[in-house]
């Protein structure tokens, strides 16, 4: 009798009410912890310091060197590519910060709280690779376009500026944004296969860095066959305004890139779903 009595809710109580999972609210979720972290906003910052930092440096380094440059420099020169070249550092904090948005979880144990509110899994690596694909292009496409507009305006004075008009530039400029949301993709992704912080960053940076780096000391025969389908060498086709022998063509690479990214991205989905938290 007292059992029962104790079992029974008292008069008056509401019921509890139990939310059914959603995509939605699984984002929700996300964004609220993204935007929560301090490593966040200092590591965003970074990357758009250095995208934007980075091609004002080149474009005043070239503005400056234009006199003296010999006529082959100036055959190679694009004002363009210049002006966002930033991205090669900006790349680093981008992937590293994807990395952290999975394996920061495993190290503090949150994942467990998050994967028990979330039984299926799979809805929370959507949200988070889409959330923060979502922020890193939103950012890396703004800062690729003051780079360039800050960037040309450096060249003017020497007459060797470009617009958004002239063919590719647009494509250049907004393929940054692009090519930047991929790795940002990837480093999710990696961190989510890996589940270690330092084994994702090393990862990333050896992928997007040492890679093409070791692929140099191949024969000439075989470099002109493996560069270009390595991925941030396929990915930064885009970024090229005129084709080159012995690399992708700029949508082409940029498509093969991204395949790398979803393959990483299944990868994790299946570990995942197999692995414990």
């Amino acid at each position: 009798m007292s059992t029962l009595t104790a079992s029974a809710p008292a008069a008056g109580a509401a019921p509890a009410i139990r939310g059914r999972v959603t995509q939605r609210r699984v984002l929700h979720s996300e964004w609220i912890k993204l935007r929560s972290l301090r490593s966040t906003f200092y590591t965003l910052l970074t990357a758009v310091v250095m995208m934007i930092g980075f091609g004002l440096l080149f474009c005043a380094v070239n503005a400056h060197n234009w006199p003296t440059m010999s006529a082959h420099d100036r055959a190679d020169f694009e004002p363009a590519l210049t002006s966002v070249r930033g991205y090669i550092v900006a790349q680093l904090a981008v992937g590293v910060l994807g990395v952290l948005v999975v394996s920061g979880e495993y190290a503090t144990g949150m994942i467990r709280a998050t994967l028990a509110a979330v039984p299926l899994r799979l809805p929370v690596l959507w949200a988070k690779a889409g959330l923060y694909m979502a922020v890193v292009w939103t950012l890396m496409t703004a800062s690729a376009l003051i780079a360039f507009f800050s960037g040309q305006s450096l060249l003017s004075p020497k007459h060797i500026d470009t617009t958004l008009g002239e063919p590719g530039v647009l494509r250049v400029v907004l393929g940054t944004g692009l090519y930047l949301t991929l790795v940002g993709l990837l480093g999710v992704a990696i961190g989510a296969l890996i589940r270690n912080t330092a084994g994702g960053i090393a990862t990333v940076f050896g992928i997007l860095m040492v890679l093409p780096a070791l692929a140099e000391t191949l024969p000439a025969s075989w470099a002109d066959h493996v560069n270009q389908w390595l991925p941030s060498n396929a990915g930064q086709s885009v970024l090229s305004l005129h084709h080159q022998a012995h690399t992708l063509a700029p949508w082409t690479g940029l498509a093969v890139f991204c395949l790398y990214a979803l393959l990483a991205l299944a990868g994790a989905a299946v570990a995942l779903r197999r692995r414990d938290a």
